[in-house]
């Protein structure tokens, strides 16, 4: 009686938790602090996923994203999307994405993202994904992003009107 009293509470201790988890990542580099990295879920044969989470650097001195690293791709680039004159465009920062001391950068469906491209299987909603982002000075941190639904405009956020992906 007692080990399955023991077991039960372990494991709605452990059921507790794990949504606590999810709803507080946040990492440490150097200065930096990477908050809620996050993806959205991907449609079986995409190739190509985005990571968004929001970067605060704490320090004095700037610091910039230039790379990183997820298992399920073959290959991890810092990129921009933005709209001038009516044309969306988006492309690689070959440079990185410089976060200055003070400030927080968001990186966010339609702006600054990582793209994971190359992907060997589909992102599912609800996993969560081991990965690691560069930074030129901090160097190199572990993070995990949590899937999102397919439309999520945010982490934990609602979809979308519409479809857009990257």
């Amino acid at each position: 009686m007692i080990r399955t009293i023991t077991r039960a509470t372990l494991a709605a201790a452990l059921a507790a938790a794990v949504p606590l988890a999810a709803g507080a990542q946040e990492f440490t580099a150097g200065a930096l602090r990477i908050e809620k990295p996050w993806s959205r879920a991907t449609p079986g044969g995409a190739k190509v996923a985005g990571g968004y989470m929001s970067i605060t650097n704490t320090g004095t001195t700037p610091d910039r994203l230039v790379g990183g690293s997820l298992p399920q791709a073959g290959r991890f680039e810092v990129h921009e999307m933005k709209t001038e004159n009516g044309i969306m465009t988006m492309r690689p920062l070959v440079q990185g994405l410089e976060i200055k001391p003070g400030q927080t950068v968001t990186l966010a469906p339609g702006g600054y993202h990582v793209m994971f491209m190359d992907l060997k299987q589909p992102l599912k909603e609800g996993e969560t994904l081991s990965g690691e982002l560069r930074f030129e000075k901090a160097g190199t941190v572990a993070v995990t992003y949590s899937v999102q639904a397919i439309a999520a405009t945010a982490p934990g956020g609602k979809p979308m009107g519409g479809h857009h992906g990257h």
